[in-house]
């Protein structure tokens, strides 16, 4: 493993929905990860999140876990249905109890707490209401903001508004694989405005609270134009425009209204009428409020290619795109390429593309890799320390210091620790039982 700078931080990351369980349990209202997990055939083996690893009553064991392992920073999210029910009204003070709790229980191993506000779960009552579609979702997500800031703020420091909400978008709104499991949303442009505009009304909720850093954390991915043949050395100029317009989907979407103040050339197409419908006065001024921290959520680069049908696989991209497999680097039993040097080369895009970017926080990483316990209950884990160490976050973040790209005061790096709920090899760090 490379040398990092002494205040670098190393953590673990998880979400509510795939740990918590107690789904209905101590006032906890259900969200649309409830409702999609329990519609068939959505999840391939049928899984939901009810029980899961039962994190909401073992919790003291999996903190004292951490604390054993050395950790010294953990990134959760708060469930918004377990502190609002239906997403609105007062707290429920059981749900606030269990995250006061954990809380003082990581501190009390000196383990940083980081809280991620909303990783996708939420409330159904909202989404019944028209979800982020509805611009009153917003406003809602800026009242449950404050709510946790007054309850938690003066001992959780940093807060993640949002997680990935471009995927949220792509996979929950447009796919159809991802809560709400919605094929097509007819004004994606409304959706993910409103997105940012919930996250700029909570960060203003959290700076009512002195001493707090807020930030977002955004799925992003190098994109690589690439022939039929997976390679870049076959790509087409039209290969290379079709990443363009990928690119502003994927990782300027919801990045540069953020850094710039201003939505990419070409957003428009996602919107089902005039985007000053959508958009109103001051909305940019609020979604663009400075951010302490950016949370970067790394895997893979993507391949794109030209699509020969000049059917963009996302409907309203600015060009017709395909997605294209990459050949030549190894693989996870997820089936996904290890590719070294994708997260350097991200960080530095991100370094040349925003002047004055924050501070990053490398706030997902990880790979699948499907390896069973020996007859002592051990794992020998060597593709995922060579991974972390030598192919994976390690390298490609010390590179990136070492270029100035990230240009961090406290950086840090959290492998996410449970990943989504379909069939996949483990990827625990802290293994669900």
């Amino acid at each position: 493993m490379p040398a990092f700078p002494a205040d670098f931080r190393w953590g673990v990351a998880t979400a509510a929905y795939q740990i918590e369980g107690a789904a209905t349990e101590d006032g906890r209202g259900p969200s649309i990860w409830d409702t999609f997990s329990h519609q068939p055939d959505r999840i391939a083996d049928g899984s939901t999140g009810d029980v899961t690893c039962d994190h909401y009553h073992r919790w003291p064991e999996d903190v004292a876990l951490m604390g054993e392992l050395g950790i010294g920073a953990y990134r959760l999210s708060i469930a918004w249905p377990r502190i609002q029910a239906t997403g609105t009204g007062p707290a429920n003070r059981a749900g606030l109890d269990f995250y006061d709790r954990l809380v003082d229980s990581l501190l009390s191993q000196g383990i940083e707490p980081a809280a991620t506000l909303f990783h996708w779960d939420l409330p159904q009552a909202l989404q019944d209401a028209g979800g982020w579609a509805n611009r009153d979702t917003a406003a809602h997500f800026g009242e449950y903001a404050a709510i946790l800031a007054g309850a938690l703020g003066d001992r959780v420091k940093l807060w993640i508004t949002l997680n990935e909400p471009f995927i949220h978008l792509a996979l929950g709104h447009l796919q159809g694989i991802h809560a709400p499991g919605i094929a097509g949303t007819v004004d994606l442009f409304a959706v993910a405005h409103h997105l940012l505009l919930g996250h700029g009304l909570a960060v203003a909720a959290i700076r009512e609270r002195p001493g707090t850093r807020v930030g977002i954390a955004n799925n992003y991915t190098p994109v690589w134009p690439v022939g039929p043949d997976g390679t870049r050395d076959s790509a087409t100029d039209e290969d290379r425009s079709a990443a363009f317009g990928y690119d502003l989907l994927h990782n300027r979407l919801f990045t540069d209204p953020l850094l710039l103040g201003s939505y990419p050339d070409g957003a428009e197409a996602l919107s089902a009428g005039p985007v000053e419908a959508t958009v109103l006065d001051g909305d940019l001024a609020v979604i663009a409020a400075p951010l302490d921290v950016l949370g970067v959520n790394y895997y893979v680069p993507t391949g794109i290619g030209w699509a020969a049908d000049n059917v963009p696989a996302y409907p309203g991209s600015p060009v017709p795109f395909e997605l294209r497999e990459l050949s030549g680097f190894p693989r996870t039993d997820f089936g996904w390429p290890v590719v070294p040097d994708g997260l350097r080369e991200l960080l530095v895009t991100l370094h040349e593309r925003y002047p004055g970017l924050p501070p990053i926080w490398v706030t997902e990483n990880g790979c699948a890799y499907d390896v069973p316990a020996g007859a002592d209950g051990s794992i020998v884990d060597t593709e995922r320390i060579a991974y972390l160490g030598q192919l994976g976050v390690g390298r490609g973040v010390h590179q990136a210091v070492r270029v100035g790209a990230c240009g961090l005061r406290h950086p840090g790096a959290y492998p996410q620790g449970v990943l989504p709920l379909v069939p996949r090899p483990d990827q625990s760090v802290i293994g669900c039982g």
